[in-house]
């Protein structure tokens, strides 16, 4: 048997021995609630940025999952629309490719402004102008 059989196998044991005793099962409810709220709001974050913010939030809902029926059906729901959206893109013009790439960067320039990321980096090679400073901080 495998390593990862083994582990799988362990881990539900594990459970069934949790969910036999009424506190550590909430106990454990809280604790996978609580990890996996944490995982989908930092990929709900990323979700814009360069890297793998997608993948966090599947993590993220595949950690809810494990516990919780409703976030089994938004981890099929957002995965199905996750796959629609990546093939509608994949089947678009250039032009339109470019468009939406241009609209993520947008983004990203827009937040690093706006939590003064770059007016810090501008400072690092002296360069102070008013406009880089960020309205809210």
């Amino acid at each position: 048997m495998s390593a990862w059989k083994r582990l799988r196998v362990w881990g539900r044991k594990r459970r069934y021995v949790i969910r036999q005793n009424p506190r550590q099962h909430r106990a454990y409810r809280i604790a996978v609630g609580v990890l996996g709220t944490i995982v989908l709001a930092g990929g709900v974050v990323a979700i814009p940025y360069p890297g793998p913010g997608w993948l966090i939030v599947f993590v993220g809902l595949g950690i809810l999952a494990s516990e919780f029926h409703w976030a089994h059906r938004v981890l099929v729901f957002a995965r199905g629309r996750y796959d629609a959206w990546t093939d509608w893109i994949a089947r678009q013009h250039w032009s339109v490719q470019g468009g939406v790439w241009m609209g993520t960067a947008a983004i990203v320039l827009v937040t690093l402004w706006l939590l003064g990321v770059i007016a810090m980096v501008a400072g690092w090679v002296n360069v102070h102008a008013d406009w880089l400073a960020s309205p809210i901080l």
